[in-house]
């Protein structure tokens, strides 16, 4: 008998496309964009270490059997409260935040002491470690970022030249989830059975700094993400993406930022789901946006 599922929170080496996950690789997640409180921190061992504390730490929740949970114990050196020797890490109860809602789940918390050179990661995320060490990333845009129009009018244009070609994401939706002053902005969401679709720029550091700029990600309007993209049907893991932090309720967007998205994804993204955007833009806000 493997008992009752329990939710775990993986905010590490066992997320996908990470070292260990191949613990994982049978279990289908429940929430591939799940948060929580607490300090994330590189502990210089090739993992990370997450302390309490009040800023957000993303991840991944899975629902795994007491066999899978015993293995990630013994991964993360949890022992029982009854051990006479603490483990390094502990395994407690959390609230963590998805996009469908609260959920209780596993935590593992660093048990040992932090030492100084255990540096916090960069925007919570342990996929970002890599930010400051590579020189090219691959860059899903799902926005207006696939329209090339204002991107060249703010002198950056041969910094995206470099195009891949259609990617596809999988087990989320496009929606207007960014309230500005003059209407919403792009986001993508968690949205099971749903899939978005975009243009995949390969990039390097000019690039990757005025992507930072635009996305507004140093005041908190969109976060830097990681997630696995289908390229010429090749899922690729850890594709570079943008996603809004604080989502409101979806509000229509302005007719010029529409239109960027609309021109700039036709002869990228698949004729259906172009179709979807225009259809979405009318049935959702009775808007029709000419490009």
């Amino acid at each position: 008998m493997t008992g009752k599922k329990q939710r775990v929170f993986v905010y590490g080496s066992l997320r996908r496309g990470e070292k260990y996950h191949s613990l994982m690789a049978r279990v289908r997640p429940e929430a591939m964009q799940a948060w929580t409180e607490g300090e994330l921190f590189d502990t210089g061992r090739g993992y990370p270490g997450l302390a309490k504390g009040r800023r957000r730490v993303y991840g991944e929740v899975y629902r795994v059997n007491s066999r899978a949970l015993a293995r990630i114990d013994r991964l993360e050196g949890h022992r029982e409260e009854a051990s006479d020797i603490p483990g390094e890490f502990r395994r407690i109860r959390r609230r963590v935040l998805t996009d469908r809602g609260p959920v209780e789940a596993y935590v593992y918390l660093f048990n040992g002491p932090r030492k100084g050179h255990m540096e916090n990661v960069p925007y919570g995320d342990w996929k970002a470690r890599h930010l400051d060490r590579r020189t090219e990333w691959l860059y899903f845009a799902y926005g207006s970022c696939m329209d090339d129009e204002r991107i060249r009018s703010q002198g950056v244009g041969e910094e995206f030249l470099d195009v891949v070609g259609r990617g596809v994401l999988r087990g989320h939706a496009m929606r207007y989830t960014l309230p500005y002053s003059d209407g919403g902005r792009a986001d993508v969401v968690e949205h099971p059975g749903s899939t978005v679709e975009g243009k995949v720029y390969r990039i390097g550091r000019k690039g990757l700094n005025y992507l930072f700029w635009r996305e507004g990600v140093d005041s908190g309007v969109y976060r830097p993400a990681w997630v696995p993209v289908v390229i010429r049907g090749i899922t690729v893991e850890n594709v570079l993406t943008f996603i809004v932090i604080e989502k409101g309720k979806e509000t229509p967007p302005p007719e010029h930022y529409a239109r960027e998205i609309l021109r700039g994804s036709e002869g990228t993204v698949s004729e259906v789901y172009h179709r979807r955007l225009r259809r979405y833009l009318k049935e959702k806000f009775k808007m029709t946006v000419s490009y």
